[in-house]
């Protein structure tokens, strides 16, 4: 094996880095720094902070937020899928349906134990 077979990658991760931490050092350097009051004071929304940022959330929220992620990611897995339509046949047509049959299970169930409602 020899080395110069992992010089693409080694230049794929140097350029990488580069695009990410040189414009932070031009930034630092070249940026102007003059800190003040008005700077440095804590904003939200215009006015001073009322409440601790560390206040309790709705578990619902998150609930909401991994379902979205969890169904956003199952129907991108039908894009390929339809790409490669003619190429997959009829397995990989009964294939997609046993997914899809899966996932609407899966929601038809987080619907009725109430997962999906705002109140």
């Amino acid at each position: 094996m020899d080395i110069s077979q992992y010089l693409p990658v080694l230049l794929f991760i140097l350029v990488g880095v580069a695009v990410g931490i040189v414009p932070q050092i031009l930034g630092y350097i070249l940026g102007p720094n003059k800190p003040d009051p008005a700077k440095n004071s804590p904003y939200e929304c215009g006015f001073e902070a009322f409440e601790d940022a560390r206040m309790k959330f709705d578990v619902r929220y998150y609930l909401i937020a991994i379902l979205f992620i969890l169904f956003d990611l199952e129907i991108a897995f039908l894009f390929p899928w339809a790409a490669a339509l003619k190429e997959v046949g009829l397995i990989g047509y009964l294939e997609v349906l046993t997914f899809l049959t899966i996932v609407i299970v899966g929601f038809v169930y987080m619907w009725k134990k109430g997962a999906l409602d705002w109140e």
